[in-house]
This record gives structure tokens, sequence and C-alpha cells, in this order.
């Protein structure tokens, strides 16, 4: 029998959806020990405790991104991608993969943000969905700049598949990041922006991540136990165009 997790998000609650050809099955069984952290982090998680940043009562554009977890030559390691430097917004900023809720991706209240996920995350990577397992749904976050109202889709990538950036005019790269680069507290810093946001942020693999999603992973390693202490007073400047 599936758990009440996986009947909301899986084939029981696509009735009436339009068909996708993707699945859309929400599952933590047979995941590594060290995910195990995450998964029940995931399954208790407020809003409040990700970000201060909550979606309106109404309105906002549905959307969903892949936080996507594997096991690399280092370790555990999280995927992300850098957006071009020609785009008008958020340009040459990392982030997860994703985009809005299209149509034939099924109901936002049900399986449709995990299917964007999935889609948006081979449409931008080349990612093979059929080789990620997704283990949970965060609770929906909002970015006010944008009017994104976002569901975070956590994965298990049990078979990698080649991945790199699809297209350039969009996708600058496509990289992983090591676990352990991201709670080393060499590689963490806090970032002012002009308009007075103050955040945590990373310096890793030749990028600074940070905004979004910098918060959403700065939150899981807390919750999951995996934050080592960092100096919060060490800062990096953004400026305008960020």
């Amino acid at each position: 029998m599936r758990s009440a997790r996986e009947q909301q998000y899986g084939k029981e609650a696509d009735a009436g959806e339009p068909a996708s050809g993707r699945e859309a099955t929400v599952t933590a069984e047979g995941l590594p020990e060290w995910l195990d952290p995450v998964a029940q982090v995931a399954a208790t998680i407020e809003p409040p405790q990700l970000s201060r940043f909550l979606p309106p009562e109404s309105g906002g554009r549905q959307s969903a991104v892949l936080i996507l977890f594997g096991q690399g030559p280092r370790g555990p390691e999280l995927l992300l991608m850098e957006r071009a430097g020609t785009l008008r917004s958020h340009a040459g900023q990392p982030s997860f993969p994703g985009g809005a809720l299209d149509p034939e991706d099924g109901d936002p209240e049900g399986s449709g943000p995990v299917r964007a996920a999935l889609r948006e995350a081979q449409e931008e990577t080349g990612l093979d969905p059929s080789g990620v397992q997704v283990f949970a749904v965060l609770p929906r976050l909002y970015i006010p700049v944008s009017g994104f109202v976002v569901t975070p889709v956590l994965g298990w990538w049990h078979r990698p598949s080649p991945v790199g950036a699809v297209d350039q005019a969009e996708t600058a790269r496509v990289f992983t990041v090591p676990v352990a680069d991201l709670t080393n507290p060499a590689h963490r810093v806090t970032t002012r922006h002009p308009s007075g946001h103050i955040g945590p942020a990373f310096l890793v693999e030749n990028a600074l991540v940070w905004g979004f999603t910098a918060g959403v992973i700065d939150r899981i390693l807390h919750y999951a136990g995996w934050e080592i202490p960092w100096d919060r007073d060490k800062a990096v400047p953004l400026d305008w165009r960020s």
C-alpha cells in the first residue's frame, strides 16, 4: 500500500489530469542512508522554516524546481545550472533546474509540480527523468521579484545520465557541487544586495550561488544536521543588476 504522500502526488491523484508521460510517484523507499535526514526533514518542515517569503493567498505564477541529489566521486552532490549571461533577469546566476508549470503538467495542487520539475530539468540539462526517484515535495515558497510560487521537488539520482546545457541562449552550463563543498565554512558567505536583502551564499565551482537557490540549500543543510558553523560576517556585495 502506498503512503498518503505517495497517493497525493502519484497516479491516484491524476484523475482528470492531462497525460504527460512522466512518472509523478513520490516515495522515500530505497534511498541511500545518507539521504535519510533530508527525507525526514522534508516530511515535517513548515514553510516559515524554509523562507520568510511565502506565497500570497491568491495569484503568482505556479512553478517548480528539481533539487537533485546524486552520488559523485567526492560523495553526495547537488545538480545546479548557471543561467546564460545574456538573459534579461538573473543573468549568470546559478539555480536549480525548473520553471513554470505547463497545462500538460497537470494540477498544481496535485502532481503538476513533480511533472514540471522533471520536464524542466530534462529540457534544460538533458537529464533522463527515468533515472530520478522523487522522494519528497517541500512546501511552496515565493519569489517576490518575479512573482513565482515555487514548489521545490526533491529527487535522488539513482541512475545518473549525461547532462549539459541544452540551449546556450538560456543556460551557460550545468554542473554538480559536492555537499562537502557546500558545508565547508570556507565556501560560505553572506550576500548583501543594494535593495537591502541579506542572505546566505556559497562560493563553489567558480560560481556564487545566492538568492532563492542558496536560501533553500542553506535551510536543507541546517535542518538535516549537515551545517558546519561558518562566519556570517564574511559578506559579498551584489549590484543592482543581480
